[in-house]
């Protein structure tokens, strides 16, 4: 019983990881990679759908990034739906290529960022711990229930603190990746 709250557990605690890789993806740094535009919907006859499945997305050197509408009335809803996004940037057209110059980032913007890479990480360590929190409670449950006894409920909540503190690890590691790709130049 407590090997499957551990499992259910670090299950969960992987999704926190992955949503906040997800998130740091979207954070734009100076270089172009085309997970900045993986979160982008456009407008596909009628219902929005993810780029990637109207487009081809491809990364040409360090700083441009580079559209290939599948049909060619789609280039200018694509265009429009990258000038609507939060992203900030700026797609220029030629024919049915959209391409995508990634300006470079001033010291002041790149230390924003990094405020915002240590929050979404701060995030994602509130988010594990509160997995710890349920699992805990499972197992108190169990305990108060007299399925298991005190000792397992003790070694349990150990498991779940050192499941914790590896997940907590790689947030930080996770974080600590980011905010040096953010910082170089």
């Amino acid at each position: 019983m407590i090997n499957d709250i551990k499992k259910e557990a670090g299950d969960r605690m992987q999704k926190c990881i992955d949503s906040l890789k997800a998130a740091l993806a979207k954070l734009r740094t100076g270089r172009a990679h085309a997970g900045l535009l993986d979160h982008l919907t456009v407008d596909y006859y009628g219902s929005e759908v993810p780029l990637s499945q109207c487009a081809n997305v491809v990364v040409e050197d360090a700083r441009t990034i580079s559209i290939t509408a599948w049909e060619k009335n789609m280039t200018s809803v694509i265009e429009k739906a990258i000038m609507k996004s939060d992203l900030g940037l700026n797609p220029s057209t030629a024919g049915t290529i959209i391409r995508i110059i990634m300006p470079p980032l001033t010291e002041e913007r790149r230390r924003d960022m990094a405020k915002i890479v240590r929050g979404e990480a701060e995030g994602g360590r509130v988010a594990i711990r509160a997995v710890r929190r349920d699992a805990n409670q499972d197992i108190k449950e169990l305990a108060k229930e007299k399925v298991i006894s005190t000792d397992d409920e003790k070694r349990g909540e150990t498991e779940i603190q050192k499941l914790t503190d590896q997940f907590v690890a790689k947030v930080d590691e996770l974080a600590a990746a980011k905010e040096k790709e953010l910082m170089s130049l």
